[in-house]
């Protein structure tokens, strides 16, 4: 249910190739869409910079006094095709709203889309449900890069101080326990569940939440989630997960893997807890902790999001 890669790069990427806006269309094809489309060849792996570089220069630049118009145009085009990778986010700007999407393959070239100048595409999947987001409702940060000049910008440094400042937020004391719980629900909706329950405080045996994924598209895995809204300090103990263990053999659910979710941290004894059980026991329990969970907000979160 996590990223496939330890850390994913964040791009920003205008979608107006020879000034038209195409965002709807980029939306309606699921893919990323970027100009330059006479330039051919650019896909040659075995392309270094500078003959990358010649190619638009050739086509675009020729009469240029100097190389700046070149390489600022394949600065953009090398981003795209040789730096995204499958799996990292790209944020696409749209008047007073943006766009999220999560790259799903490489590179290609539309022959058929070469005459209005959107050829060179990469498959993607939008997040959030295709809808926009407002940029009043974005992290400073976001916004900010968002104003970069250029068509397709390395965001990658603001994905960690996203990261850095969701944690911080998830840590303010400004939200309490029932809204903690709410959050993890729009995550794990964000992760792909099919269903998910909030347990009621009454019935409450050890598990907060439950969540129903489909594996291969019919194999039901039922998670449970007990959730900490913790600071740092103390670390969440081997208590905690003692407690979820509680609510895996009260049976409400027959629960298949176990999770821990914190803002804060976990103490040593905690995992050792949840390394026993899944070993004795058959049902694996995962510890999120605070950053992790940050990072999980950021990168799938959105998909929930109004």
């Amino acid at each position: 249910m996590g990223s496939q890669r330890a850390e994913k790069k964040a791009f920003v990427l205008r979608i107006a190739p020879s000034g038209i806006d195409r965002v709807a269309e980029a939306l309606g094809s699921d893919h990323l869409i970027i100009g330059w489309a006479e330039a051919r060849g650019l896909l040659n792996p075995e392309l270094g910079w500078d003959a990358f570089r010649e190619i638009i220069r050739n086509v675009y630049y020729a009469d240029a006094e100097n190389l700046r118009n070149a390489g600022s145009a394949a600065g953009n085009m090398w981003r795209f095709i040789r730096e995204m990778d499958e799996g990292d986010l790209v944020v696409v700007p749209s008047g007073a709203s943006f766009y999220v999407g999560m790259v799903k393959g490489p590179a290609f070239y539309d022959l058929s889309r070469v005459d209005e100048d959107s050829a060179y595409r990469r498959p993607v999947e939008w997040l959030n449900g295709k809808r926009s987001i407002p940029r009043a409702i974005a992290k400073s940060a976001l916004v900010s890069r968002m104003k970069v000049q250029g068509t397709c910008a390395n965001a990658t440094d603001l994905q960690r101080r996203l990261i850095s400042e969701t944690l911080e937020e998830l840590r303010s004391g400004r939200m309490e326990s029932f809204g903690f719980e709410r959050l993890i629900e729009t995550v794990l909706k964000g992760l792909g569940a099919v269903e998910t329950r909030i347990v009621p405080r009454r019935e409450d045996k050890g598990i907060d939440i439950y969540a129903t994924f489909l594996v291969a598209g019919a194999f039901r895995q039922i998670v449970g989630i007990q959730a900490k809204h913790f600071q740092p300090e103390p670390p969440v103990s081997a208590e905690v997960v003692d407690q979820l263990i509680r609510g895996i053999e009260a049976g409400q659910e027959r629960v298949t893997l176990g999770m821990v979710i914190t803002s804060g941290t976990f103490r040593d004894d905690a995992a050792a807890r949840a390394e026993a059980y899944g070993e004795e026991k058959g049902i694996p329990i995962e510890l999120v902790d605070g950053e992790q969970f940050a990072k999980m907000i950021i990168e799938y979160g959105l998909r929930e999001k109004r």
